[in-house]
């Protein structure tokens, strides 16, 4: 991974998160266990604080950073989709952040909660737990229903998995010039997600 110390602080990843090579990390980032940080992610602190915590994806793309001493934090299991921007808010416990979604500064999103892909979270926006936000400003929708959370919890098991996987046999190479006969697949895991319904 591509890491700076800035005014005496260096980013902190635990020993089980997987961070990617062409990830960034500035300052004030603490990345936990099990955290997962996809390709060309960009966590900057060095205005406020970056978070991810135990179990948080950070996918391909994605960007945290903040005003000065603010925290930007993703919590415990949060899901972060590709492309993201996560500025100065709080991701509760168990959320998914859709693909090219924004959340805005002292935006505080209750855990369990899905925000859609491509909404637009305007600063100092709430919500309650097990809340669908989406839309441009975002607004709540209706509450989630257990099923759906589960739905979500199988894709966070998926990429935690795929933390270990990365850590274990993700390996820089140089490509084929062609396929080979008979290639191979990626198995399909046994928490494969299932459509929400």
């Amino acid at each position: 991974m591509t890491c700076y110390s800035l005014d005496g602080l260096t980013p902190v990843v635990h020993p089980t998160a997987y961070v990617h090579p062409s990830a960034v990390l500035i300052g004030d980032v603490i990345i936990g266990p099990g955290c997962y940080v996809g390709p060309l992610a960009s966590l900057r602190g060095d205005f406020g604080r970056i978070v991810l915590e135990e179990g948080a994806n950070l996918q391909d793309t994605c960007v945290m950073h903040g005003f000065p001493d603010s925290d930007t934090v993703v919590g415990r299991n949060g899901h972060i989709g590709h492309g993201a921007v996560l500025h100065g808010c709080r991701i509760g416990a168990d959320v998914l952040v859709g693909i090219n979604a924004v959340v805005m500064d002292a935006a505080q999103i209750g855990a369990r909660s899905f925000v859609a892909a491509a909404s637009l979270v305007k600063a100092n926006f709430s919500c309650a737990e097990q809340s669908l936000v989406m839309g441009s400003p975002a607004s709540v929708k209706r509450l989630l229903s257990d099923d759906e959370v589960a739905w979500k919890q199988a894709g966070t098991r998926e990429y935690q998995a795929l933390a270990r996987r990365c850590q274990h046999s993700l390996v820089a190479c140089e490509p084929l010039l062609e396929a080979e006969p008979d290639r191979p697949r990626i198995s399909a895991s046994a928490h494969r997600p299932k459509a929400a319904g």
